[in-house]
């Protein structure tokens, strides 16, 4: 049966594409169970250093499989989307979403769970669970991590449509370039992310996820100890002396 996911690893950078074009990237049971496996898979190669998650066709993905949805045999999106999430979330390594197009619903909770997000200036965006008389319930957790809360609820609620320009303005989006730039900014972020160091980009990861809910002080205070260590770790000083020998360091690809 061939897969409704595919990957490939070129300079450090693996990306996983959705390829469901015929449901518009619907996130049905095989899609997921195959974009867990490629997931998975990026996340363990110590060649892939960044993580571009993109699709095919027109449509970046249009949420839950509907059809399979009304089902009752069919196994629900709440069976491994959390996973998911979680582990693009979670991921020691920098995940970039390449949208290839529009985001419905389920689509937006991927977008949100990624580190960057970039998508052309004529994808469109919409939480239309609320018209279905269904719940962004699980999509909610990224989300509201990321979209300012009062465009969150004016779109949670309203299930109304909106561009790529607002979805940037709301913090749903890093940019939105005309299509015929979107490879060539995906590329300028991936460069300058494999620049990073493994063990850095990892920690800061858990830094941007943890530390606004720990106090002030409390933050301080465990930040300083951990940027001593850094600074005598092993990837710290192939850091530094990379700089001091104007050569670049041992990770970039």
């Amino acid at each position: 049966m061939t897969e409704l996911v595919h990957s490939d690893l070129e300079h450090g950078v693996a990306t996983v594409t959705l390829d469901s074009p015929k449901n518009r990237n619907a996130l049905s049971t095989r899609l997921l169970g195959d974009l867990e496996s490629h997931l998975k898979q990026a996340i363990a190669d110590d060649a892939a250093r960044v993580i571009v998650l993109t699709g095919t066709g027109p449509v970046f993905c249009s949420g839950a499989d509907l059809k399979e949805q009304r089902d009752p045999a069919a196994a629900p999106v709440t069976t491994s989307l959390p996973d998911i999430l979680t582990m693009i979330w979670h991921s020691p390594k920098p995940v970039v979403c390449r949208l290839n197009g529009t985001a419905r619903a389920g689509g937006i909770g991927l977008v949100t769970a990624c580190d960057v997000a970039i998508a052309p200036d004529t994808a469109s965006f919409a939480f239309s669970e609320v018209r279905l008389g269904v719940v962004p319930a699980m999509i909610a957790v990224p989300v509201l991590r990321k979209v300012n809360p009062r465009a969150a609820s004016e779109y949670l609620l309203t299930g109304e449509v909106f561009d790529a320009a607002r979805a940037v303005e709301i913090g749903l989006l890093n940019r939105a370039v005309p299509e015929a730039e979107l490879d060539a900014t995906v590329r300028h972020y991936t460069g300058m992310l494999v620049k990073g160091g493994p063990e850095s980009l990892a920690i800061t990861k858990m830094l941007l996820c943890e530390l606004p809910g720990v106090s002030f002080e409390e933050g301080v205070r465990r930040m300083a100890a951990l940027s001593a260590e850094r600074f005598t770790s092993e990837e710290g000083q192939e850091g530094i002396a990379a700089f001091m020998d104007k050569r670049p360091p041992r990770w970039v690809p």
